[in-house]
């Protein structure tokens, strides 16, 4: 990785060599004069001087590097590298981003890059080329690997067969591990990464697996029949990621096969893989819950983010028509009493929030199945506590300070009585919403926001105001 201080020197055409700015400040942000440095390079075609600057990046250096510069240049330093530029950089940016890279690319720069990766990366690469630009990638790679691709390709989207390695170590149940060492040392493609070595008959079905660990404590001439774990972990090629990657985490797994209808091992998935799983669905989960697509990033275009955001802030302004509905209801109480106009914002303010804290985490515990039939009854009944607990603390003080400043203690039991009411409906709107939502086969992280907002808006402005006009006689 690339450090903070960097005394490599740069190649310098007009004058005397000049040292390198490093990739990131102490901060560990990116410095503003690497990727100015690397801006130069580009615009100059100077391609030694590029090397220079990104020869000891990691792959997710060289993705932040990409996502960092102007669009123009990007394709134009892949060129540059040639063959030393790791194609694994791609599958670290957006994927706006990489489409983008992947257009201005020549088909035959891309099928030599994506040769060189392991089979789950040159997934995520070939998936954002269009299916014909797919297709001739494909054929420009070996036989072997453009089967095992296009095999993965062929399972549903977000499956465990798009996110698995095709490569992986296999041996028959009589081999001894000798046998297995052995052959482990001398073949020459071994995947970069494995854990343990699986188990399959003649036909490819998945018998059992072996640790790496366990391998090595072994005597030679011991079977891996008498060593294996007859049930291994394993997935089947079209479960959903998301699954797979709860149980991982549940059982706190590093390595599974995967195999398909009939039980023949076609791949494994690692623990890498589920990371990136973990992130993508909760980045998903936390834009979902703000009104935003899942798959926006930040270098999407204008347009395209509008549009995206539209349908969720014109589902905000059809609800809070509703909301204006009940004001207008008690409009002779506001026009007698202006008290209550000022005083109204801070009860809708108060349930939104409150609505919102409690909708996050039963969305959150939805997503990760750790709310469910078995205990909801109990989390509704603790959220309607918690509720009603914020709402007496919140009443005290809200009804103390509205009573000195308008030098009323009427003012302050009214606003009081309001916020018990309105904090007690946004915690039991917030969870019972999003329990609905699921029981109805709706993504809860995505609908929640509206409902709840509209059910603590009407609730509020109703109570505030109903409590208002029968206590003063409005």
């Amino acid at each position: 990785m690339q450090e903070v201080e960097d005394k490599t020197l740069l190649p310098n055409p007009d004058g005397p060599e000049t040292a390198t700015p490093a990739f990131r400040d102490e901060e560990g942000e990116l410095n503003p004069e690497f990727l100015a440095a690397a801006a130069d390079a580009i615009e100059a075609s100077e391609a030694e001087r590029l090397q220079v600057l990104v020869e000891d990046f990691h792959e997710s250096e060289l993705g932040d590097l990409l996502e960092a510069l102007e669009p123009e240049h990007r394709h134009r330093l892949i060129e540059l590298l040639g063959s030393s530029f790791d194609f694994a950089a791609l599958t670290e940016v957006d994927e706006a981003v990489r489409e983008e890279i992947l257009e201005e690319l020549e088909t035959a720069t891309v099928a030599e890059g994506v040769r060189e990766l392991d089979s789950d990366d040159a997934i995520t690469i070939l998936e954002s080329l269009p299916q014909e630009e797919q297709a001739e990638v494909l054929d420009q790679l070996p036989p072997i690997e453009r089967v095992a691709l296009q095999r993965s390709l062929d399972y549903p989207e977000d499956s465990a067969g798009r996110r698995m390695q095709t490569e992986f170590i296999a041996v028959p149940p009589f081999w001894t591990v000798g046998q297995t060492i052995d052959f482990m040392r001398d073949a020459p493609d071994l995947p970069e990464t494995f854990y343990e070595i699986f188990v399959i008959d003649p036909a490819a079905h998945l018998l059992g697996a072996v640790a790496l660990d366990r391998l090595l404590r072994s005597k030679r001439p011991v079977t891996i029949q008498e060593i294996m774990d007859d049930e291994p972990d394993r997935f089947e090629a079209t479960q959903h990621q998301e699954e797979v990657a709860r149980l991982f985490e549940r059982y706190n797994l590093v390595s599974a096969a995967v195999v398909d209808e009939a039980g023949r091992l076609v791949g494994t998935i690692l623990v890498d893989d589920i990371v990136d799983v973990l992130e993508e669905e909760a980045d998903a989960d936390i834009k979902q819950l703000g009104g935003v697509k899942s798959d926006e990033e930040l270098s999407d275009t204008v347009l395209y983010i509008q549009r995206s955001r539209f349908p969720w802030l014109f589902a905000n302004m059809c609800t809070a028509f509703l909301a204006a509905g009940v004001i207008r209801f008690f409009e002779d109480s506001l026009e007698r009493m202006v008290a209550l106009a000022i005083l109204m914002p801070i009860v809708a303010s108060m349930g939104g929030n409150a609505g919102t804290q409690t909708m996050t985490v039963a969305v959150r515990a939805l997503a990760t199945r750790e709310l469910g039939r078995a205990n909801a009854w109990r989390i509704i009944r603790r959220e309607a506590a918690v509720g009603l607990l914020n709402g007496l603390v919140f009443a005290v003080i809200m009804g103390t300070l509205a009573g000195l400043w308008f030098q009323s203690i009427e003012i302050g039991v009214v606003i009081g009585l309001a916020l018990i009411t309105v904090l007690f409906f946004a915690a039991v709107g917030g969870i019972f919403v999003p329990l609905t939502l699921n029981r109805m086969g709706v993504d809860p992280a995505v609908s929640s926001g509206p409902f709840v907002t509209s059910i603590t808006d009407i609730v509020g402005f109703f109570a505030f105001l109903g409590i208002a006009t029968a206590w003063f006689n409005l």
